[in-house]
């Protein structure tokens, strides 16, 4: 089952890879031999140190101009649309046109790939698919809790929503067939670990759960960004695993809802493998994700199925702060997690996540238990 996803997403990765006479490729943050650098990534195993690439570049075309080196992913995505959209693109035809690969081209398996961006504000969409928000309500039911409220069906039909316009953040239409508004949570951007780190499952807690979610990176400020204009902030792709303690703080204080306990542990935001810039996106609210447990597929859904889609969560979340570069915005956990399951399978020390996006990659992290050894 995992090869049979791993070739259907190196599949899809191809497609596209020459669309309009472009080389496609993906950006990300390596570590090698205690350098850190930007790169770009061709063909999902070649790195292309971007320093050095464009150094060499720029002196085998003495005309082209002269650019400063981003010094992290923040200044590359700042920089992309004015110098360095262009000169990637350059740089990745000379790559891919070369008899053997260029001396500032490296294999991905020989460098730590670290979390391709470090934003200063990390943001996760709640409840935003369906069929999640339905299988929990359908499991609380199945223990005794509250029965599961029936949702509106999709294509704008069904009942009438019963929630309103928040003033100044969400103008709720008439016929808006979703019974809610958007709903955004923040994770702490000093938890966020890279492919190949380690989830430590802390001590004490045992109902550990997944939510393989596709995140949007943005590209610019954004404040008060309309959502016919959203996607022109917004920079490109990853892939994020919402890492969820779901066993609660033990009281009802504030309706049992702990947000700090449920969501920001310590290692419980993998986030990468790579950024993908959007004009390699066919499309961004069709794009299918996928998490296994140990090569078990868990969740397997596409994002046409959030209720409120990417743009529509940047300009919900640009009408309460602003956005900077770098900045991330996770679409929400499809179904499948452990809160629906009858039989949960939480994961474990010894367990390997894998939350896969079409298109992006797959960001993988080993289980470990709590101890006091580096999360890598």
């Amino acid at each position: 089952m995992a090869l049979a996803l791993a070739l259907a997403f190196s599949a899809a990765d191809r497609v596209g890879a020459q669309a309009g006479g472009a080389v496609s490729f993906k950006l990300g943050t390596f570590e090698q031999n205690g350098r850190t650098f930007v790169g770009m990534v061709l063909r999902d195993t070649q790195v292309v140190d971007i320093a050095r690439g464009n150094a060499a570049f720029e002196a085998a075309n003495g005309s082209a101009p002269k650019l400063t080196a981003p010094a992290d992913m923040k200044q590359l995505i700042v920089r992309y649309d004015a110098e360095w959209r262009q000169r990637l693109g350059a740089i990745a035809k000379v790559v891919s046109s070369a008899a053997s690969p260029p001396a500032y081209v490296v294999p991905v398996n020989t460098l730590r790939i670290l979390p391709p961006v470090r934003p200063s504000v990390q943001l996760n969409a709640g409840g935003n698919y369906v069929e999640h928000t339905d299988g929990i309500a359908a499991n609380q039911a199945r223990q005794g809790g509250p029965a599961p409220a029936p949702a509106p069906a999709r294509g704008g039909r069904g009942p009438a929503a019963a929630a309103t316009s928040a003033p100044g953040i969400w103008e709720r239409a008439a016929n808006d067939p979703r019974p809610e508004n958007p709903y955004l949570f923040q994770k702490s951007p000093s938890i966020i670990i890279g492919n190949g780190d380690r989830i430590v499952m802390p001590r004490g807690r045992t109902n550990i759960d997944f939510e393989c979610e596709f995140t949007a990176v943005i590209g610019k400020p954004a404040k008060y960004v309309s959502v016919a204009s959203a996607a022109d902030y917004i920079f490109g792709y990853t892939a994020h695993h919402d890492v969820s303690d779901r066993a609660g703080r033990g009281d009802r204080k504030m309706g049992g809802s702990d947000w700090l306990i449920g969501k920001n542990h310590d290692t419980f935001g993998p986030l990468g493998p790579f950024i993908v810039p959007k004009e390699f996106i066919k499309d961004p609210m069709n794009t299918r994700h996928v998490m296994t447990l140990n090569g078990m597929v868990m969740q397997d859904s596409n994002t046409n199925r959030m209720s409120h889609n990417m743009f529509e969560l940047v300009h919900y979340a640009s009408n309460i702060l602003t956005l900077n570069p770098g900045d991330t915005i996770a679409g929400g956990s499809p179904a499948g997690t452990n809160i629906e399951r009858a039989e949960p399978r939480w994961m474990r020390a010894g367990d390997t996540a894998t939350c896969t996006i079409d298109g992006i990659g797959a960001l993988t992290n080993p289980v470990v238990a709590e101890s006091t050894v580096s999360t890598r």
